[in-house]
């Protein structure tokens, strides 16, 4: 009883969207809206909606209405690391700088607290 939603290549470095991905793992999925809004980071708005996405897919599986009733939660969040565009800076004495534009891909699972149980019993 769980459900899965991916960002990819968000355009923003892995460790800085980590930071947030921290906040929110293991939490009730409204107290992890409520971290997320009230986050002062760029990641948290991209977090936001994917978490938002996550729930309603969670109730076209299940459905409507049934995400209140489930009492869900942030199972596994998880980010990985994407692409890496390369670029060069010019820098002084004729010498080149590396620039890295990294991305990153963030996977959110959520899942009802009757998870928890079958867990607990085995």
């Amino acid at each position: 009883m769980e459900a899965v939603a991916k960002l990819r290549n968000c355009p923003m470095s892995p460790r800085k969207m980590r930071l947030v991905v921290d906040l929110i793992r293991g939490k009730n999925v409204n107290d992890a809206l409520n971290i997320l809004k009230f986050t002062k980071k760029e990641a948290s708005i991209w977090l936001e909606k994917l978490l938002l996405s996550a729930i309603n897919n969670w109730e076209q599986k299940h459905g409507e209405g049934g995400a209140e009733a489930a009492k869900l939660y942030v199972k596994t969040a998880f980010v990985d690391g994407g692409m890496v565009i390369k670029r060069f800076q010019p820098a002084p004495h004729g010498r080149a700088h590396r620039i890295r534009k990294r991305r990153n891909h963030v996977t959110l699972i959520v899942a009802g607290s009757q998870a928890i149980n079958t867990q607990s019993e085995n």
